[in-house]
């Protein structure tokens, strides 16, 4: 994503506040990119009416449609300075609408915004997101409330020691989208890898075994390939975290303690029963975040839902 010509926000109607909408036009006014307004609606009283024909349901669905476009008509007219279009469409499952719509168009990016819990001050992520999270094949950025300060902080999360070749293109995909967002935003870079625990039935089943050594081995190995991948686009060590422990607690508490706007990280968008048990690291990882996140498929990734 070394540049943003097209963007689909998605609009939330029950929303006051479109969180998503604001980040697209802040992008827009940088990258100088088009924006799609989007939204998806569906109300399942107007096709159980059987009493009506289906031309007069189908025209039933139209007036809602053009109720909804031009409610955003509305909503986008104080927006002059940047080009910004709107597009309604009529489906049952949002995230297939979205979905579809990005396969069409080719979008760069797609942003959405999050459900903060106003009691538990932390963020809600809703079925359609995670059906994007694993689905959308363009770049989705889930947003939050609050603007990118000038200054700020991004993340890249990053597996620097996998010998994995779709997670070294997600490597390098995360870290040159994140720094292509960095220089847009103003903002300041962070590579944060990860490293397992020792594990504790090593060290009680093989009395030999030197679980400080081990661990000095293993934290030295990942800081080695970190550094070496860090050096590659030129990102100094200082800008390197390395921390022990599982990606889910350390790149959550990296984000909190550098007050981070941004975390960039890639899914592999598993689905069906692979996801169900297996799971997938990243999605752990984002539902433990309380900033915006970047999720990122491999190149070459194949949307379920692409014909």
């Amino acid at each position: 994503m070394d540049k943003i010509k097209s963007i689909l926000t998605v609009i939330d109607p029950t929303k006051e506040r479109q969180n998503s909408l604001e980040r697209a036009i802040n992008l827009a006014k940088r990258t100088g990119a088009t924006i799609t307004a989007f939204m998806s609606i569906y109300d399942f009283s107007y096709e159980m009416t059987t009493m009506l024909s289906k031309d007069e349901r189908e025209a039933m669905r139209e007036a809602v449609i053009k109720d909804r476009e031009a409610w955003l008509a509305d909503m986008i007219k104080g927006f002059s300075d940047v080009s910004i279009q709107t597009k309604v469409l009529w489906h049952n499952r949002p995230y297939e609408a979205i979905i579809k719509t990005v396969l069409t168009h080719d979008y760069d990016l797609v942003i959405k915004s999050t459900h903060q819990h106003d009691t538990l001050k932390s963020v809600i992520f809703t079925p359609t997101d995670w059906h994007l999270i694993r689905k959308c094949p363009a770049p989705l950025l889930l947003v939050k409330d609050h603007a990118w300060p000038d200054q700020g902080n991004i993340i890249a999360a990053v597996n620097s020691v996998s010998d994995n070749e779709q997670h070294q293109q997600l490597n390098k995909r995360i870290i040159t989208d994140a720094q292509f967002l960095c220089e847009l935003a103003n903002a300041k870079l962070s590579l944060v890898n990860t490293y397992p625990a020792t594990p504790v039935n090593i060290a009680i089943e093989i009395p030999e075994f030197n679980p400080s050594q081990y661990n000095e081995a293993v934290k030295k190995h990942h800081e080695d390939e970190t550094f070496a991948l860090a050096e590659t686009y030129s990102i100094d060590r200082s800008d390197c975290i390395i921390k022990e422990g599982l990606p889910e607690d350390v790149i959550p508490y990296v984000a909190k303690d550098k007050d981070a706007e941004l975390v960039v990280i890639g899914t592999v968008g598993r689905t069906g029963l692979s996801a169900a048990l297996v799971g997938n690291t990243a999605e752990h990882v984002i539902d433990s975040l309380d900033c915006d996140v970047l999720a990122l498929k491999p190149d070459g990734y194949k949307s379920p839902l692409e014909d």
